[in-house]
């Protein structure tokens, strides 16, 4: 069994920390979080946190903070997200690592469970076949000008011919649309210009450019089971520091959006190919998008302070 925080003798605390690996089934696939359990009355100072962040060397290293109770009953707990430079006030990915390590690592009984975070109060919930539900704001995009962002599109893509659609949420995430004829394999061999990305566009409206393309059996958008996928995607942030976003939560609440209206659907299953890869189960629901994925656990360990 694992320690959560205790004291010892020499004054220092130890700190039980995870590795999780998220929207995936499959270990060293999905996108990688550290998990870390704070106890109350440990004063663990946001110094510390970073600190650890940083050690951890992972996009995001979340803190749960137990207000009451056990971990194992407990139905409300504080969370916190760290990059290794910065504390952030959302994450999806650590949301879900951080709920895998409630629900199977510490056994929590509870079928939904709150964080209350610097952007409010977040809800998970068990979902169906052992996967974990987040819901979060659903982000539209609107439709933009392709000549307004010319410069950025040339970094992102040779050929512009291939794009069909261009949209802009209002969190600053820009969806490319490419042509159906687009493969799978096209759309994971493409090399953006990503360092390239930010000086094409420093105005402040972009945060983040996602590629995306509607699947079909025809252009090879199928798991490994045969199941076409709706949607398949890879997105890029240099602007946050982010070359490319192995599985990302906030990206979904803007393609979800879009493809939802443009397929006439409320359920999307999903694929976001990066080189680690990652699924996500989409639903569309009243201005919210219940976005719902898998997780690995794969380290388990104790960090000395």
């Amino acid at each position: 069994m694992s320690v959560e925080i205790s004291p010892i003798n020499n004054g220092s605390t130890l700190l039980s920390i995870y590795i999780v690996d998220a929207f995936t089934d499959v270990p060293f696939s999905g996108n990688p979080a550290a998990v870390c359990l704070v106890l109350p009355g440990q004063n663990i100072t946001a110094k510390e946190m970073q600190k650890i962040g940083n050690e951890m060397n992972l996009s995001e290293t979340a803190f749960v903070f137990l207000e009451k109770g056990d971990f194992q009953s407990a139905n409300t707990f504080g969370l916190r997200w760290f990059t290794p430079t910065t504390e952030v006030d959302l994450c999806g990915h650590a949301t879900l690592a951080a709920s895998a390590v409630l629900f199977r690592e510490k056994g929590n009984d509870c079928d939904k469970i709150s964080f209350s975070t610097r952007s409010g109060e977040l809800t998970v919930s068990r979902s169906e076949q052992n996967r974990i539900a987040l819901n979060f704001p659903l982000n539209p995009p609107t439709p933009q000008i392709l000549d307004d962002i010319k410069g950025l599109l040339k970094t992102c893509l040779k050929d512009l011919t291939i794009i069909q659609d261009v949209q802009l949420s209002a969190t600053g995430k820009l969806l490319l649309r490419l042509k159906d004829c687009t493969t799978r394999n096209e759309l994971e061999e493409m090399k953006p210009l990503v360092k390239d990305m930010v000086n094409a566009e420093s105005s402040g409206l972009v945060k983040g450019v996602g590629l995306t393309i509607k699947g079909s059996p025809d252009n090879g958008c199928v798991d490994n089971k045969g199941q076409v996928y709706d949607f398949i995607s890879r997105y890029f942030a240099p602007w946050l520091g982010i070359e490319e976003d192995p599985v990302t939560g906030a990206w979904h609440t803007v393609a979800a959006a879009y493809w939802a209206k443009e397929l006439n659907k409320t359920s999307l299953y999903a694929r976001q190919c990066s080189s680690r890869g990652g699924d996500l189960w989409l639903t569309v629901q009243d201005q919210r998008l219940i976005l719902s994925g898998d997780a690995v656990i794969n380290m388990r360990g104790t960090f000395i302070l």
